[in-house]
């Protein structure tokens, strides 16, 4: 890293990689503050813990003797990052920062259109149990030791920020159309996996099942796990239950083990091959993979559960119509013959436009639709497309619409599950709701 001594000091350091990034680089030593807007976020709760100062955006933040990283959102004409290049400070971005980070450990790339976030926190836990690691997970949750051997990170495609990174090992979840903000096709999200699945030294582990994952090729091994025998990895003797899922895993045709993960959906199934088939190419005992894999507690706002009178509650990130469906899929998995009541905000206007009909499809997948409108970000404040829109593409239910300040359609629900999904600020709408649902019921 930089120069020790310097206090680094971070332009947007609520933002769920960044907040994590910060907690790193004081974990093994650095001094460490921040700025970002006064607006709440859920990732202040590490910093507090953590004890890292962060303050307002405001030039005078930055000072002399500083080292500058700059959350990707931001951009030269930040008055923060512009008052950094005038002192001619140390100034870089989140990706460029990070990938000189984990330059000197074995590294893992964790990446993928979807699950990248859930998938890095159960390989950052389970590896956490067997051995000295540093992790940076998207959720804004992270973990820096001085003497670490490994270290894990989740590498985000958007503007291929990830190809900063050179690591070992590059786990490929999935690979989908999004940020169509950036992206111009399929084949160009293609294309940026594939160029970073060339920067793996080691070895890449991929999705077998997915048509689009099969376009890449790779110098250095390619593992692919699966649900069918077709695969590298696969698991055989599934049993998915309200509990969790069970199942043995065959390596290259040997049965290498059997396996609980207390997480739902298929898709946590194909995380956990991931994982398992990394650390057992790493040399790890299949009987100590599996008790470290055993007490996953998951990660922040994925699939996150709350008990309330009567009623259950989840907050999750879904922003894509694939993970809509998988959320709705571990929601009937865990809680069988419950009404499933979906509450959706878009995050986007761009990607809302080009997957409206796929995001109708995959909404309809619940009992009941509710939509929060389009999420207005510094990165698109505006659109052609409205929540009508997707309302009218949702097919075969009736849309209501809530906010903040019309929560009354969702007080009525008794023995369902509520699921809040979304990019933006549908937490804090979540957080809302359960209060005025306590005083309601009290």
């Amino acid at each position: 890293m930089t120069q020790e001594g310097k206090t680094h000091h971070f332009v947007g350091i609520k933002g769920s990689g960044m907040s994590s990034l910060a907690r790193i680089v004081q974990g093994v030593g650095y001094k460490v503050q921040g700025s970002d807007v006064e607006t709440y976020f859920f990732t202040e709760e590490g910093l507090k813990e953590d004890n890292i100062p962060y303050m307002v955006f405001d030039a005078d933040n930055i000072q002399e003797d500083q080292t500058v990283i700059v959350g990707n959102a931001f951009g030269e004409d930040h008055p923060e990052v512009a008052r950094a290049r005038e002192l001619g400070l140390d100034v870089y971005y989140y990706h460029e920062f990070l990938g000189q980070v984990i330059q000197k450990y074995l590294s893992v790339g964790v990446t993928g259109s979807h699950g990248k976030t859930s998938t890095t926190g159960l390989l950052a836990h389970t590896l956490d149990g067997l051995a000295n690691i540093s992790y940076l997970i998207g959720d804004g949750s992270g973990q820096g030791k001085l003497n670490s051997t490994h270290f894990v990170v989740e590498a985000c495609e958007y503007r291929r920020h990830f190809l900063a990174y050179h690591p070992d090992y590059v786990i490929i979840t999935n690979i989908d159309f999004d940020h169509p903000d950036y992206f111009k096709s399929l084949e160009d999200v293609i294309d940026a996996f594939q160029s970073f699945a060339n920067q793996a030294s080691k070895a890449v582990i991929a999705w077998g099942e997915d048509p689009n994952i099969s376009a890449i090729t790779n110098q250095q091994p390619i593992y692919y796990y699966g649900l069918k025998d077709t695969n590298d990895v696969y698991a055989a003797d599934v049993d998915r239950n309200p509990e969790g899922s069970e199942f043995n895993v065959i390596f290259q045709g040997k049965d290498i083990g059997r396996f609980q993960v207390p997480a739902y959906g298929e898709h946590n199934i194909l995380n956990a091959l991931s994982v398992i088939a990394l650390l057992h190419l790493e040399g790890f005992a299949s009987e100590d993979i599996a008790r470290e894999l055993a007490t996953f507690q998951g990660v922040q706002r994925r699939f996150s559960v709350t008990e309330l009178k009567g009623l259950t509650i989840i907050d999750d990130y879904a922003h894509h119509p694939s993970e809509i469906t998988a959320t709705i899929d571990a929601i009937k998995q865990r809680f069988p013959g419950k009404k499933v009541v979906a509450i959706f905000q878009p995050h986007t206007f761009s990607r809302t436009r080009a997957l409206l009909n796929e995001f109708g499809q995959a909404l309809a997948l619940a009992d009941d639709v509710y939509l929060v409108d389009i999420f207005h970000s510094a990165r698109e404040a505006s659109g052609t497309v409205t929540i009508e829109d997707l309302a009218a593409a949702t097919p075969g239910h009736f849309v209501n619409y809530v906010s903040n300040d019309t929560l009354d359609p969702l007080m009525d629900y008794q023995e369902a599950v509520l699921v809040f999904m979304g990019a933006g600020n549908i937490d804090q709408i979540a957080r809302q709701f359960e209060k005025e649902y306590l005083a309601s019921n009290h």
